[in-house]
């Protein structure tokens, strides 16, 4: 496949969207907490919970789904009403995740700087169905080559199954692709895949451990 500036890529660096395309999780979750009152810690055990139900994580119920985003928030309500004895509202939770949410504009002109230079730069995420329109209005998908999310690739991160689809659709092997993660578990994943991976903290840091895979794949094309 071309990359943005017409030229066939040698390396594909495939983003996460949740804590590198935007800040940090956990400060989503503070935001999150201080317009909803609903305490930080309270919501992530009913959310693990919930997703101990379906055998997953917190998360994976939504990502591949599972469940509808609706019937979840349902469930994680009942959670905090029988568990925490909280009434809260999550209706429209990807809606209060997003709201007022804004996009890492360090790391979107990092990924610009690097498709301009023939990378590969797609976006890897663990997706839901109802965030497609919420993500989109953040960041726009022309910034990528391509964009795989869980939702439709039926698999996520960790599995082996989404980075060998994101894989083929750069049109690269394994050893050509890095994932670039704030979760390391997810960068263990893309390893295990043949991938190479850089674990996020911020976009100086990622830009920098990324420089010598990049200069590195260049001189063995």
């Amino acid at each position: 496949m071309e990359t943005g500036n017409g030229h066939t890529p040698e390396i594909a660096v495939w983003t996460d969207f949740g804590g590198v395309l935007t800040p940090p999780v956990a400060e989503t979750f503070r935001t999150f907490e201080q317009r909803f009152g609903v305490p930080r810690h309270a919501l992530q055990e009913a959310m693990a919970a919930v997703g101990r139900a379906y055998g997953t994580d917190a998360m994976g119920p939504l990502d591949i789904p599972l469940v509808d985003e609706a019937t979840w928030a349902k469930e994680v309500e009942q959670v905090l009403a029988d568990e925490y004895g909280l009434v809260a509202d999550l209706s429209d939770f990807g809606a209060g995740w997003f709201e007022g949410r804004p996009p890492n504009h360090s790391w979107v002109a990092c990924l610009r700087i690097l498709r301009r230079r023939g990378v590969f730069v797609g976006m890897l995420s663990n997706m839901p169905p109802a965030w497609e329109p919420l993500w989109r209005r953040m960041v726009s998908e022309s910034e990528f080559d391509a964009v795989v999310v869980s939702h439709l690739a039926g698999s996520r991160k960790p599995q082996r199954e989404i980075f060998e689809l994101a894989a083929r659709t750069a049109g690269l092997p394994g050893e050509r692709c890095v994932l670039v993660d704030d979760l390391e578990r997810n960068c263990e994943g893309a390893r295990a895949a043949g991938w190479r991976a850089v674990c996020f903290a911020n976009a100086a840091q990622a830009a920098e451990e990324l420089q010598p895979l990049i200069t590195g794949a260049t001189a063995r094309s």
